[in-house]
């Protein structure tokens, strides 16, 4: 096909002041690809609990502060529009739908790399994070990282998968769960949760409990969840023993779970994650915390050792789990709920987001 007209400038959405909750949509050059890139048009971007952690630089694992003008996002979805020298090798063409996801760029090369841990690449680029993200109408990406999406798989839909999809799938391929075991998701109701709850009951045949506030119990049902555990039911001075025993019992034999995946940023929910779990069982350590990092408050030495339980930690997904993810969508076996807003509504996204009423996922029209 013929090279599509590209403008000189683009409508971008940047943190204006990091630190804050606070967004604008400014004019910014469109950039040129170098060797090995392309040039991405792109009609739609998720919003991620991640990009509030980055904006408000209250993620205390990041190296440096955010700096202002930082283009935030990573769940971007659009066309191949320019091929930089190189790109062709990777056999991308003009007006193929690409995305782009967490890591912009893994070195392919590093040994992380080369076990598939992607996520942990030592020569990672993070999109939205020092790296322009996907909060903008044109992006560049490396030509052999870039996701295909599915052609039966609309853009706005696609979007979520990039990184909320193939976060909670590679957690669950981690746990080591089968078809069968019980999963409790923690964090159930919210945009990375929910997509757990369809993946381990709806994707892979496992038998889902649901640990939320009480006002997303519709979705976490909806979604697929066998039972649905509303946290404010529990007594606040000793909550954590008291919705363990709950859950437990809502398992074959009350003997617990095989596998609980934390998708939400508590450390409560961390304090109890451990108490949920049946021997030989495996806590996996999704959402990140903000603010000073507190340990797993229930991670004793003698209780690990007594259980044989296990704690480990999943940071998104490689290659191979992204175009799984994106293949399970185009299905329809899952799908995420999500609403669609403009760029210069970001502020206020956020702020649903940090005060916890947010259900599901939003996605912007850069359009």
């Amino acid at each position: 096909m013929s090279a599509p007209s590209i403008p000189k400038t683009q409508k971008a959405v940047i943190y204006d002041q990091p630190g804050t909750v606070s967004t604008k949509v400014v004019e910014i050059d469109v950039p040129e690809p170098g060797s090995g890139e392309v040039l991405i048009n792109l009609t739609h971007s998720g919003v991620c609990h991640s990009d509030l952690g980055v904006m408000t630089n209250t993620w205390s694992i990041l190296p440096f502060p955010t700096q202002p003008g930082q283009v935030g996002g990573h769940e971007g979805v659009g066309k191949v529009v320019k091929l930089g020298p190189g790109a062709e090798a990777s056999g991308l063409k003009l007006g193929d739908r690409v995305g782009v996801k967490w890591i912009a760029s893994a070195c392919g090369n590093c040994p992380p790399c080369q076990a598939g841990s992607d996520g942990v690449c030592f020569n990672q680029k993070v999109s939205g994070y020092y790296t322009p993200g996907t909060f903008q109408q044109y992006v560049l990406g490396p030509a052999n990282y870039v996701t295909p999406i599915p052609d039966s798989l609309p853009s706005d839909a696609a979007a979520p998968m990039l990184c909320a999809g193939v976060t909670v799938y590679s957690a669950l391929k981690r746990s080591k769960a089968q078809p069968g075991n019980w999963v409790v998701i923690s964090g159930a109701g919210g945009g990375l949760g929910h997509l757990a709850v369809q993946l381990a009951s709806k994707g892979m045949g496992m038998r889902v409990i649901g640990v939320d506030h009480g006002s997303k119990e519709s979705i976490v049902k909806a979604s697929g969840a066998e039972h649905f555990v509303d946290i404010t039911k529990f007594p606040t001075d000793d909550k954590a023993a008291a919705i363990s025993a709950h859950v437990k019992s809502l398992t074959t034999g009350g003997l617990g779970a095989h596998a609980v995946i934390v998708c939400t940023a508590s450390n409560a929910a961390y304090a109890q994650s451990v108490l949920f779990l049946r021997f030989n069982g495996t806590v996996v350590c999704v959402g990140v915390p903000e603010n000073e990092p507190v340990p797993v408050a229930s991670a004793f030495p003698g209780l690990l050792v007594s259980g044989h339980y296990s704690i480990t930690g999943s940071a998104v997904g490689n290659r191979t789990d992204a175009i799984e993810t994106l293949e399970f969508a185009a299905r329809g076996v899952i799908g995420a709920h999500f609403r669609t807003e403009k760029m210069d509504s970001l502020t206020d996204v956020f702020h649903e987001m940090h005060e916890g009423k947010l259900q599901g996922r939003v996605v912007l029209d850069l359009s």
